[in-house]
């Protein structure tokens, strides 16, 4: 699997919320540059469960679409009479 790669977008709109992050809630100021370590960091080594946990989500979800549908074309069946 390839490395999980923030776009800038995406990382300009994060490390603002690190920084407030560590300064409402650990009482602590973090830079920019700290923030976007942390943030490659996070990344990187963390980033991969929640990769995961969507992969098996979206599993669960497709699969429940698939059954939906076989059941439906099951309902299409015409019952046949048992030959004699």
């Amino acid at each position: 699997m390839a490395e999980i790669k923030l776009s800038k977008e995406s990382t300009a709109r994060i490390v603002p919320l690190i920084q407030e992050y560590f300064s409402t809630k650990l009482d602590s100021e973090i830079g920019r540059f700290d923030a976007e370590f942390l943030l490659e960091f996070f990344s990187a080594e963390i980033g991969v469960y929640y990769y995961n946990q969507a992969i098996a989500d979206s599993h669960t979800l497709l699969q429940s679409q698939i059954d939906s549908v076989s059941e439906r074309i099951l309902e299409l069946e015409k019952w046949t009479p048992p030959e004699h």
